[in-house]
C-alpha cells in the first residue's frame, strides 16, 4: 500500500514546468510519481524524457494519445498528426526514446492508502482519446466505466488539461490538469493522492520559462507556442467549448 502518489499529466515536453513540479517537497518525497500520458509532444521532448528516466523506478509511466501518435509517426504508421508541434517533436526523439514510448501501458492500478485500488489512465480506462468532462452526463460515465473491476473505486485520468474531482456512480474521478499546457489559468497543475485526493498548482516564473523554452527549442514556431501555452491564453470556457461536443452530451442520458 502506497502512502503518497504524485500524479503528473500532460507535461507536453515543457521542461521548466516539469522541473517546478519535481522540486515540490511532496513530489520529491512521494512513494511514486505516476505520469498519465502526453509526456513528450511539445517543445523539449528529449529533455523531458531524459529528466524523467533519470528518476528511475519511482516513476511509473502511462502512454497518452500524443505519445502514441509520435511513435506511430516515426515508425511510418501515420503521415500526419493533428497537433502542429507533434511531427517536429517526433523527429527529435532518439531510438531509446521510441523504445520507451512503445513499451508504455495504456493504464495501471495501484493500492493507495485511504483510496484503495486506484486506476490511472490517460483519457478513459478504455481509450486514450475519449473525452469526459466535469459536467459529462451520468450515462457517458457509465459507458466509459463499462467492464471496470468493481474493486476500482477511484479513477485518475488526464487528456483534457482541466483539473477536477467529482463523484460518478460511486467512484471518485480525478483529473490533475496539465503540467505543461494548462487551460484556464497559469501554473503547472498536478495532484497528490493518499489518503485523499488533492489538486495542486505549482507557480513558477512564466516569463523566465518562456525565455528558456524559446532558447532551448528549435521548433520553428516556438515563440508563439510558448507565449500561448505557458500563459494559458486558452480559457477553461474555450476548452470546454471545443471538448464538449466530443463527450456525447447531445445524446439522451
Amino acid at each position: 500500500m502506497l502512502n503518497r502518489v504524485a500524479v503528473l499529466s500532460d507535461i507536453h515536453g515543457v521542461l521548466p514546468a516539469l522541473e517546478a513540479v519535481l522540486a515540490e517537497p511532496e513530489v520529491s518525497t512521494a512513494d511514486r510519481i505516476v505520469l498519465t500520458g502526453d509526456i513528450t509532444a511539445g517543445p523539449q521532448p528529449t529533455q523531458v524524457l531524459d529528466r524523467l528516466t533519470g528518476l528511475g523506478d519511482r516513476v511509473l509511466w502511462i502512454s497518452g494519445n500524443a505519445d502514441r501518435e509520435l511513435l506511430e509517426y516515426r515508425r511510418g504508421h501515420r503521415d500526419t498528426i493533428p497537433d502542429p508541434i507533434a511531427p517536429w517533436a517526433a523527429e527529435q526523439l532518439r531510438e531509446d526514446h521510441l523504445g520507451l514510448l512503445g513499451s508504455l501501458p495504456p493504464s495501471l492500478s495501484l493500492p493507495v492508502r485511504g483510496l484503495g485500488q486506484v486506476l490511472f489512465c490517460h483519457a478513459t480506462p478504455r481509450d486514450d482519446e475519449e473525452v469526459v468532462l466535469v459536467d459529462s452526463r451520468p450515462g457517458r460515465w457509465e459507458e466509459v466505466f463499462d467492464g471496470l473491476d468493481t474493486d476500482i473505486r477511484t479513477v485518475v485520468c488526464g487528456h483534457t488539461h482541466m483539473p477536477f474531482v467529482r463523484l460518478v456512480h460511486g467512484r471518485m474521478v480525478l483529473n490533475p490538469g496539465s503540467v505543461g499546457m494548462p487551460y484556464g489559468r497559469t501554473g503547472a497543475h498536478w495532484a497528490l493522492l493518499g489518503p485523499g485526493l488533492d489538486l495542486r498548482t505549482t507557480h513558477f516564473d512564466i516569463e523566465a520559462a518562456v525565455t528558456q523554452v524559446c532558447q532551448e527549442s528549435s521548433y520553428p514556431g516556438i515563440t508563439e507556442w510558448a507565449d500561448y501555452f505557458l500563459h494559458a491564453r486558452a480559457t477553461d470556457a474555450d476548452a470546454l467549448e471545443i471538448f464538449a461536443p466530443r463527450d456525447g452530451r447531445d445524446r439522451t442520458s
